[in-house]
């Protein structure tokens, strides 16, 4: 059962985890070019799929709980730091990095290119510059709480397994 266990949190770490690690991270490039006239079919791409695997990724501490438990490990500090670190992930990823991206979404979608339209003065990107900055800069830094988390999985501190 624990071999069962740990497959299907390693499987969902990686398929969700992953996917949203990597369209975070070009989120905000992306709106930035849907902003300057591309449009908001990729950025809202992105979004769906940052939104969409946040919900299948809460299976990810929920199996590890679960691996933690059949291994008898629930208590040992590794784990304790790998969950706070994951609530944290999963915080910023809820609180501020899916409603940022939400927020760029609706500015890219403002300012969709219409055929007809005089030419616009403003720059309609200077708005957007500093969102888009103060995203990637906590999308860099919940990649690095994964990274870290990953790394807690493997080396396991204290373990008296050898690894």
């Amino acid at each position: 059962m624990t071999k069962l266990l740990l497959s299907v949190h390693v499987l969902v770490a990686i398929l969700a985890v992953g996917s949203i690690t990597v369209a975070a991270s070009m989120f905000p490039r992306q709106a930035l070019r849907a902003i300057g006239g591309e449009g908001p079919g990729v950025t809202a791409l992105l979004h769906r799929v940052c939104r969409g695997y946040a919900v299948a990724g809460i299976a990810v501490p929920v199996f590890g709980i679960a691996t933690g438990a059949q291994l008898g490990v629930l208590g040992d500090a590794w784990l304790i730091v790998s969950l706070v670190l994951t609530g944290i992930a999963a915080a910023l990823l809820g609180l501020v990095i899916l409603p940022g991206q939400r927020s760029l979404l609706a500015l890219a979608e403002e300012y969709v290119p219409s055929g007809g339209a005089a030419e616009r003065t403003e720059d309609p990107q200077a708005a957007a510059r500093p969102l888009a900055a103060r995203l990637a800069m906590l999308t860099g830094i919940f990649n690095v709480l994964w990274a870290v988390v990953v790394v807690l999985m493997i080396v396991r501190p204290g373990s008296t397994t050898g690894a």
